[in-house]
């Protein structure tokens, strides 16, 4: 959110939140296998899944547990407040970074099926796959740091915590147009 209210405020656009859960593999929660986002849509990482072989029940567990959590953060991050429509309009996904684009590609799809004029995705750092990847669901891909060697995004930041509730309301709140 902090990333997306800048690039918001910077461009003088709306600010919305569409959320995006991570499905982590077993005994390893930080290696995606797929992403659930806002609305239902889950985007697999086949040769996650495959090579890691992963049980038709344990991602159904993954699924309900995430499926709750970004139900959680809907309810508490809008308040009541419906979500702004994209149909029609120029969308600009932007997350803090991309490790594998699992999560981007489920948010990219998902805003895709709700009509928008057009998809831009801008993100600070990605490593050169993903941005290639997530070029097939976007109309447009910004990824400003593109490192051939990376290893996570929180290793190109001072700060990586992570943002609380409280914060992400706050930043919905917080006018990005004058």
């Amino acid at each position: 959110m902090p990333v997306g209210w800048e690039v918001a405020a910077a461009l003088g656009a709306e600010l919305d939140v569409f959320l995006v859960r991570k499905l982590g593999v077993p005994q390893w929660s930080e290696l995606a296998m797929g992403a659930l986002a806002s609305g239902g849509l889950v985007v697999l990482n086949d040769d996650v899944v495959r090579s890691l072989r992963i049980t038709d029940e344990h991602l159904a567990q993954v699924i309900e547990k995430e499926s709750a959590e970004l139900s959680r953060r809907e309810v508490a991050y809008r308040g009541g407040r419906e979500p702004v429509q994209p149909a029609g309009k120029t969308v600009i996904l932007v997350d803090d970074g991309i490790a594998t684009g699992a999560s981007m590609l489920a948010a990219a799809r998902a805003i895709r099926a709700a009509g928008p004029a057009k998809i831009v995705i801008g993100v600070p750092v990605a490593p050169p796959t993903p941005c290639r990847q997530l070029a097939e669901a976007a109309d447009d891909v910004v990824c400003v740091e593109v490192p051939a060697s990376f290893l996570a995004v929180g290793e190109y930041y001072r700060d990586f915590s992570q943002t609380s509730d409280d914060e992400v309301r706050e930043l919905l709140a917080a006018p990005t147009s004058g």
